[in-house]
């Protein structure tokens, strides 16, 4: 397997764009993906597309050479991802391993959502569609609910506490107040946060990501290779994807996602380093509690420990690791199709040094951690400069 790298990323702002169309949202990013690598489209030999719902929130299906053709890829294979939020990680999974085997030398990834074209209630029906449809989302569930749950479950295992998860959104807003892409460029304080409108118990409005449109693109190459496209590649040491059961009632442990922790395991044998390499993370905070679970499955602390290890300013810049520098998905946007693979472009700012008012100062080893559903699929990734 040869090793690949990142030489090329692009990114749209993320936030709420009524006149925008899902494809013209995934060709911005393209062409600034493109630009960045200092490629065109006639270089690239396979387009892997991220995108959860494309036909149930715009109507548009074949999503894949849709994009492609708009962005001047013709002739290659164009092939959608879906694996929930995890969609576009998925996506970079594969296309790392297609450079990585030498069946294709360069390979573009990109992701794409479109969701406010369709109202909240829309919005949440459609996103519960990843969830157990004859089970739990029959029974009325919907993935506020279904984490509002797991954050329970959490607090009565471990002694989470509400302050703890109010902490996870107050540092991610703090970030992408600095993030100039970011869909919620706001910060708020502790108490905001606990007095706010409450969406499932425990979990209040600041607990959860937003609905957002948004897109993001990488372009892959073996690293032999990445000085044709770039001075600054980023390494792809380590990606690995798992899965387990839909279904919260089906899981032995709704405190914590298997998925995450196999595909953790992996993908850190492959990268040949450990937790305590890892210098700063990207995680699926698609609501706080995932958060704080995500640093616990990653084993950057023990289970339990996470509420208290967030609310101490380990995991805020400067801390012992920054998670979610660039905002999250709490501040930055959730346009869940585009979610993987945007984490990757951030890893890759912070790798590069370009990452601005929010350039951590340790930034050579980073991790990208994208969930799907309620821990159904989990993409973990470890990138080096």
């Amino acid at each position: 397997m040869r090793p690949v790298a990142v030489v090329g990323i692009g990114k749209t702002p993320f936030g709420a764009f009524p006149a925008r169309d899902l494809r013209s949202l995934a060709e911005e990013a393209i062409a600034r993906c493109l630009e960045d690598a200092h490629a065109g489209p006639s270089q690239v030999e396979a387009f892997y597309l991220g995108n959860f719902a494309g036909p149930s929130f715009v109507g548009q299906s074949h999503l894949a050479p849709y994009v492609a053709a708009a962005c001047g890829l013709t002739g290659i294979p164009a092939t959608r991802f879906e694996a929930a939020c995890a969609s576009s990680g998925a996506a970079f999974h594969h296309g790392v391993l297609a450079v990585a085997a030498g069946i294709h030398d360069v390979v573009l990834v990109a992701g794409v959502e479109k969701m406010t074209s369709e109202i909240s209630a829309r919005v949440a029906q459609i996103l519960a569609s990843a969830g157990d449809l004859a089970g739990e989302i029959r029974a009325g569930a919907t993935f506020p609910a279904l984490f509002a749950m797991i954050a329970r479950r959490h607090m009565h295992q471990y002694g989470t506490t509400r302050e703890h998860l109010a902490r996870v959104a107050v540092k991610n807003h703090a970030n992408g107040a600095k993030n100039p892409l970011a869909h919620m460029r706001k910060e708020v304080t502790l108490e905001t946060v606990l007095a706010a409108r409450p969406v499932a118990e425990p979990l209040t409005v600041y607990d959860c990501s937003l609905i957002s449109d948004g897109a993001a693109a990488l372009l892959l190459a073996p690293l032999e290779r990445a000085a044709d496209f770039t001075s600054r590649p980023v390494r792809v040491l380590g990606v690995a994807q798992s899965s387990d059961r839909l279904a919260l009632q089906e899981k032995e442990d709704i405190t914590t996602f298997e998925a995450v922790k196999r595909a953790a395991k992996k993908a850190y044998q492959m990268a040949g380093v450990g937790p305590a390499d890892i210098e700063f993370a990207e995680v699926h905070d698609c609501f706080t509690i995932a958060e704080i679970m995500a640093i616990e499955d990653l084993g950057f602390v023990a289970k339990g420990e996470g509420g208290p290890f967030t609310a101490a300013g380990s995991t805020a810049p400067g801390g012992r690791i920054p998670v979610n520098a660039s905002g999250g998905l709490k501040s930055k946007g959730h346009p869940v199709g585009a979610t993987g693979v945007a984490q990757i472009c951030d890893l890759v700012e912070q790798l590069r040094g370009e990452a601005g008012e929010r350039q951590l100062e340790r930034h050579s080893l980073g991790l990208a951690q994208n969930l799907g559903g309620s821990g159904a699929t989990a993409v973990v990734s470890i990138l080096s400069s």
